[in-house]
């Protein structure tokens, strides 16, 4: 078996008559038959081969290829994988591709803002209920699914958004199968790399691929990998390609290339991540800091058993609480003020106002979300870069110390 390296370079090699040592981009909407009988075949799933963009492109094949080939790496059994135009567009695939009216999903409270805002408000005027239960306790979970019937999945991120507070696969994959229900993880932040749902027995696993799986911010794009082929055929391939929730050929080959050097990559977030997070715990201006990798994160052991390593994410409270944060975050220079994460540059934010300001406060507060949080993703520049640029920004602001 080749190792995650060789896998994220090789796996969706195409070999066609024209040699090309990387893949060609394959811009084109439609693609021609040799005969009538040829594309009748191809329509009816008889005959392999491309019909329509919008269907499957050999981009998009190719790179789901891979990424399917990365989740599943290690595994005796086949896996999945489709493309679509964005992580939302995954999430949605989802959950329209497994739900009805009078079902109901159980996911956690802290989520990706959009997520939230899909199972909050979104999916009650077609019928279906989302009940929310606190991530890092399966006692909450064990209630959630007490006082609820007609639970067809349970969601999960882990690690979550922004808070970083982990979920326990295993326990979530137990009671979900348990139900008769399915296990959905998505598993943006910490990538195949550091982390594989499907071991661990998930049902489907999702991925922004705007994120660390494309890497230099250049996409926007979203992937879906389940082990489970009728789900896949009957399932999620078609309410994709239904609602035209396809990634485009372009961004496609983007994130390709970018997966060759996803291991590289994430070894880099991961170290320099780690380093800022010691940093910032250090420091009497902060008050709180969320990482996985720190031994006084809640839930450290658990990062241990089910994560490779704890990732490019970094949350801290500031003493001195929002106008606090907005000071630093306006005195950094080397770190830029973005909402996105898992590119290579260092991504600074205000989860309150940026990506989870369409939240309600009550809703915020749930998932652990304060108006001082800040986010960052790290980048994989010279560590000492970026220490000196949060210093710097410290000492700008001066931030008043924290006193426990």
């Amino acid at each position: 078996m080749a190792g995650l390296q060789t896998t994220a370079i090789h796996a969706g090699d195409l070999h066609e008559d024209t040699h090309a040592h990387v893949m060609p981009i394959y811009q084109t909407s439609t693609f021609t038959y040799d005969s009538i009988e040829q594309g009748q075949a191809r329509w009816r799933g008889e005959e392999p081969g491309y019909i329509y963009s919008r269907v499957e492109s050999p981009n998009t094949a190719a790179t789901a290829k891979v990424i399917a080939a990365l989740e599943g790496h290690g595994l005796d059994v086949p896996v999945f994988g489709l493309m679509t135009s964005s992580g939302m567009g995954a999430a949605s695939v989802v959950t329209l591709a497994l739900v009805k009216e009078g079902d109901t999903i159980l996911a956690q409270h802290s989520l990706y803002g959009s997520t939230s805002t899909l199972f909050h408000q979104k999916m009650p005027p077609y019928g279906v209920h989302t009940d929310f239960f606190d991530g890092h306790d399966l006692n909450d979970l064990d209630a959630a699914i007490a006082r609820n019937k007609n639970i067809r999945f349970i969601y999960v991120e882990t690690p979550a958004n922004p808070t970083l507070a982990l979920t326990d696969i295993t326990g979530v994959v137990e009671r979900a199968h348990a139900l008769g229900a399915l296990a959905v993880i998505d598993n943006t932040f910490a990538t195949p790399i550091l982390q594989q749902p499907l071991a661990f027995g998930a049902d489907i696993v999702l991925h922004s691929t705007t994120k660390y799986l494309t890497g230099h911010g250049t996409v926007v794009g979203g992937a879906i990998v389940t082990p489970h082929e009728a789900l896949y055929r009957d399932h999620l391939l078609p309410t994709m390609r239904t609602f035209g929730f396809n990634e485009s050929p372009m961004d496609a080959w983007l994130t390709y290339n970018g997966l060759k050097t996803l291991p590289l990559r994430m070894r880099q977030h991961c170290d320099n991540a780690c380093q800022i997070a010691h940093y910032l715990k250090d420091h009497p201006a902060v008050s709180q800091v969320y990482y996985p990798g720190l031994p006084d994160f809640p839930q450290h052991e658990l990062a241990t058993c089910q994560m490779r390593d704890f990732g490019g994410m970094v949350s801290f409270e500031l003493a001195g609480g929002y106008e606090a944060g907005v000071s630093l975050l306006n005195h950094l220079k080397l770190c830029a003020l973005g909402v996105s994460l898992g590119t290579v540059d260092t991504l600074v934010q205000h989860p309150a106002s940026m990506t989870h300001f369409l939240n309600p406060p009550e809703v915020r507060a749930a998932m652990g979300i304060t108006d001082g949080l800040i986010r960052i993703s790290v980048g994989i520049e010279d560590v000492e870069d970026l220490l000196a640029d949060f210093e710097q920004a410290f000492e700008a602001v001066r931030v008043p110390a924290s006193f426990g």
